[in-house]
């Protein structure tokens, strides 16, 4: 008789449930110190917060949910065309057999992001493509979804000029009075992100061959395979031919990316100024390239839309009927992102993660650099679980962690690299960070799935992380 397979527990419910647990601890806290100033949550706290996570003060906000609207609306009109099935099928045709190296410029290109603007929630999209190429390519969808969010995670943990992590950290200590040496800082962020993507690659690679060995090899649950099937195969066929129109859309396509890549990084603040000025134009007074948000994304995407749908020749009534329907499939993807949001919602109704950066700062006092650096390293996993907010956790934790670093007469360079490093791997496996939840969603992977791959390559890279800081901590 054949075994029947236990059925995994949704995004969704892991979610909620660490909403409850958290709500749970605010309790646990509140009654075994009193003077904390933590607040027990009650009903309406745990409630409100899952409510709450759509809202801006949540960090989702309006915004990120018309993004990731339109970006499935940009999606759905381009995969009407047919176009990025056929230009799937014709990278796969001309790689022939040589995927790793598609993967290993993926993760990297990925990681950039990560290191200099903090790509996070503007991967959602590439989940589903990568997906489908590694699926075309005789793979399975995890390998497009680890390659995805280990290559922009690690880049955010070895964070250089990311504006929203390394930077705001920066920021948050001389906003106290602490000055910060950013070249050592920068130069040390770049160790960091070229060792975890180093780390990263390996097991991708590693997984992606063995798959392609042996399909019997994959992670994925049998329902899981059902729907890649289902999905991600039926669409593609490796013989089909780009048409001229299907090229000039995948052109646009592919140049809609770059631009909100180039308008999300704050060129100004690294002394560019030519992209000053010109998208003004489009997206309103006082806001020019590389002051991009969520909400300027979206205006990108939708013109987007618009022109490739002129170009594929669609009446009025079927662009917006592919439109909605391909926004309706990432309707999840934004549910999930709120309801994770939820979870630094009754962190910050609670006052949880003030107390815990307290008791993080008087357990680090009075310690040997050599006990510092790393057990400072594992204070920051749980802080960073609960708080997966780099600005976030940057501006509550550093004002702090700061002053106390520096009297201590330690490196506070280290000490901003070792909240970026632990922050930025909690948040490669992390529950709350609603980016990672999302893309998953889109690669139609369930998290206890993804977390049977991610658990080796997240030690490791901790390990290297912890012997890393350790090492910076007692030279510099």
């Amino acid at each position: 008789m054949e075994k029947k397979q236990r059925k995994m527990l949704s995004s969704f419910t892991i979610l909620v449930l660490m909403i409850l647990a958290l709500a749970v601890v605010s309790w646990i806290v509140s009654a075994a110190a009193p003077d904390s100033g933590v607040t027990p949550a009650g009903f309406s706290t745990i409630i409100r917060s899952v409510v709450d996570g759509f809202s801006d003060a949540a960090g989702a906000g309006a915004d990120l949910i018309a993004f990731i609207f339109c970006i499935g609306g940009f999606l759905g009109i381009v995969n009407a065309t047919g176009a990025l099935d056929t230009g799937i099928a014709t990278l796969v045709r001309k790689l022939n057999g040589r995927e790793e190296i598609l993967i290993a410029a993926v993760m990297f290109v990925f990681s950039i992001g990560g290191t200099t603007y903090g790509m996070c929630e503007e991967t959602v999209p590439f989940y589903i493509m990568m997906a489908a190429t590694m699926v075309a390519a005789g793979m399975d969808t995890l390998v497009g979804a680890v390659a995805v969010a280990l290559g922009a995670g690690v880049g955010v943990l070895g964070s250089t000029i990311n504006p929203f992590c390394t930077m705001a950290a920066v920021a948050a200590c001389n906003s106290v009075d602490v000055p910060v040496d950013t070249g050592k800082m920068i130069a040390l962020g770049v160790v960091l992100w070229l060792t975890s993507y180093a780390i990263a690659l390996y097991f991708v690679l590693q997984y992606a061959k063995k798959v392609k060995a042996d399909k019997g090899s994959t992670f994925l649950s049998l329902q899981e395979k059902e729907v890649m099937e289902n999905e991600f195969s039926k669409g593609i066929k490796l013989d089909a031919q780009l048409t001229g129109k299907q090229k000039l859309i995948l052109w646009i396509f592919g140049l809609s990316f770059v631009v909100m890549i180039c308008g999300f990084l704050p060129w100004e603040d690294y002394g560019v100024n030519i992209f000053s000025g010109w998208s003004e134009f489009i997206m309103g007074e006082g806001i020019p390239m590389g002051y991009w948000y969520f909400d300027e994304g979206a205006i990108l995407f939708f013109i987007m839309a618009i022109v490739i749908g002129f170009i594929a020749g669609f009446k009025e009534q079927e662009f917006i009927n592919k439109f909605i329907a391909g926004s309706a499939d990432l309707i999840s993807v934004a549910f999930i992102i709120a309801v994770a949001r939820g979870a630094t919602v009754l962190m910050g109704n609670t006052g949880l993660g003030e107390w815990l950066v307290e008791v993080i700062a008087n357990t680090l006092k009075g310690v040997p650099g050599f006990i510092y650096a790393p057990l400072a390293y594992l204070l920051y996993l749980p802080l960073s679980f609960l708080v997966p907010s780099t600005s976030g956790l940057a501006g509550l934790s550093m004002p702090i962690m700061g002053p106390v670093t520096s009297q201590l007469g330690f490196s506070v360079e280290v000490m901003i690299l070792i909240f970026s490093a632990a922050n930025g791997l909690i948040n490669l496996f992390a529950p709350t960070a609603g980016a990672l939840m999302g893309g998953l969603q889109t690669a139609k992977i369930e998290y206890p799935t993804y977390m049977k791959f991610a658990l080796k390559p997240v030690i490791c890279i901790g390990i290297a992380n912890i012997i890393i800081v350790t090492i910076a901590m007692m030279i510099l």
